[in-house]
């Protein structure tokens, strides 16, 4: 279809216009009927947001995508170009992607009345079908729709009558495509006024022009439930206009947020050669997100973004990494330690509510890591709060952390270095007497790699449960016997102590 050139071959070749609500129903309806992913790499809406952004497509309805931040509303508004058709023509030369068939412009219907079947043709491909405005209270009406350009006025001494000195907007500059407003709230109230007839009418008003245009075309809008209350509103009209409003979510399973974090964290090549990311160690930060979002210190309005999974993956793989070529090793595996490199991953993404503003937000982000730890240790090994329910001679016998615990009760203390080679964290924490017989009880087909780990679990997981002292420095953690630790503190901050 690209080698015609004109409006008289492109009449030849029976091509048959369709409007694109049309064009995306029918495109979808072929998807649907073989089977093919109708949006690929969204992950967790198999079941809820994709059936009914496909509903509202089928139903040629313009969309609101509504959800918190990073619930992937804008990449589901991107994927909508795969459903256009891969080419259209349009008169050459035209603003507005005018259809050949039926020109909207002044220019495009000047040179098909003087050109006639000679009309030039060119066609476009889905990519620059797509437009995209953010939603900031300085965005215009002449922005969005247009205005008149004094300058080609003057240029072309045309009068401000004419049409021809009309400059169009990014809406009318879309048509024939699909265009998206994200933060819509964040748009003037005034701004959105300027929007109800082209949602209605399909059609556009610029100054005192009598121009009417019929852009055909499909409106995707994001907005964030936050927004109606702290930064602006949608006025109930446009909302009216807007027939299909979904609403978007976080995952809803540890799987799906795994797949999602894996499938965007942008890993270096010599990362992956250089660095093994442990599959608990995975777990215990996205379960991160899933404490956030649940946390007292956290606002919940605001959301807690998959990016914040995302970077702090990016930043334990780094901080492995960064050990790695200070210790001159070539590879090595992320370990619970280097969990404290995803630190400011965590600080930057969360809205903390005055509770946690009064906490401070790196005290809320290790206390984040602190119940991930918690609840990823009760899923991979018994829960040490069943041997504290039990009477003392029966838990004696039963409890398996008791040698480890008494390790640390004999006034031994267990040093971590962030940068220690990964002989030296084997030397450490195969020190710990009854340690790797424990592993090695729970986790039997365990490698070397993997035994170790679950050791760094074991002191991690106990420290949660309050059963050792845990003390985390700038380079360093330190594991101590937990009364001996209260004892101490008790002791040195003892006024009359001091003074002797």
């Amino acid at each position: 279809m690209e080698k015609i050139r004109t409006l008289g071959e492109l009449k030849k070749s029976g091509y048959v216009h369709r409007s694109v609500k049309e064009e995306i129903r029918q495109n979808l309806i072929a998807k649907l009927k073989r089977k093919e992913a109708t949006f690929p790499g969204i992950i967790g809406y198999d079941d809820t947001v994709i059936p009914d952004t496909e509903r509202a497509l089928l139903s040629r309805h313009n969309i609101l995508f509504l959800g918190l931040r990073g619930q992937a509303k804008t990449r589901m508004a991107r994927l909508m170009t795969e459903l256009l058709d891969e080419f259209i023509p349009i008169v050459a030369g035209s603003e507005v992607n005018d259809n050949p068939f039926s020109p909207l412009s002044r220019y495009a219907r000047d040179l098909v009345e003087q050109m006639g079947d000679e009309t030039p043709i060119e066609w476009i491909g889905r990519e620059a079908r797509y437009g995209e405005k953010l939603a900031t209270p300085d965005v215009s009406v002449a922005d969005l729709i247009g205005d008149v350009d004094p300058i080609k006025a003057a240029n072309e001494k045309l009068s401000y009558a004419d049409e021809r000195v009309i400059h169009f907007g990014i809406i009318p500059r879309s048509n024939r495509g699909i265009f998206v407003i994200n933060e819509l709230p964040d748009l003037q109230a005034r701004i959105q006024v300027g929007l109800f007839n082209i949602l209605q009418e399909g059609d556009i008003q610029i100054r005192g022009f009598k121009v009417r245009m019929p852009l055909d075309m499909l409106f995707v809008f994001t907005a964030n439930p936050e927004d109606y209350t702290n930064r602006g509103a949608i006025v109930t009209p446009l909302k009216d206009r807007i027939e299909s409003q979904i609403i978007t979510h976080y995952p809803k399973t540890l799987e799906n947020s795994l797949l999602i974090t894996e499938q965007e964290a942008a890993i270096h090549a010599e990362q992956q050669e250089t660095v093994k990311m442990p599959d608990i160690v995975k777990r215990i930060i996205e379960q991160v997100a899933f404490e956030a979002r649940g946390s007292e210190y956290v606002d919940k309005k605001s959301g807690v973004s998959a990016r914040l999974t995302i970077a702090a993956f990016e930043n334990a793989v780094s901080a492995a990494e960064r050990r790695a070529i200070l210790n001159k090793e070539k590879s090595t595996f992320v370990r619970i330690n280097d969990l404290q490199g995803i630190i400011p991953g965590i600080t930057g993404k969360i809205e903390l509510v005055y509770e946690g503003e009064q906490e401070g937000p790196l005290q809320v982000a290790l206390n984040l890591l602190e119940k991930s730890l918690r609840t990823l240790f009760a899923q991979y090994f018994p829960n040490p709060d069943t041997f504290k329910k039990r009477k003392a001679g029966a838990a004696a016998d039963a409890n398996p952390y008791r040698p480890v615990i008494q390790w640390f009760d004999q006034g031994n203390s267990l040093q971590l270095l962030q940068d220690t080679t990964d002989k030296q964290y084997e030397a450490a924490l195969t020190s710990v007497t009854g340690l790797p017989g424990l592993v090695k009880q729970l986790f039997p087909k365990a490698n070397k790699q993997e035994a170790l780990l679950m050791m760094e679990m074991v002191l991690h997981g106990l420290s949660a449960y309050s059963l050792l002292s845990k003390k985390t420095f700038e380079k360093e953690t330190r594991f101590s016997d937990l009364l001996g630790t209260m004892m101490n503190f008790s002791t040195s901050s003892d006024p009359e102590e001091e003074e002797l």
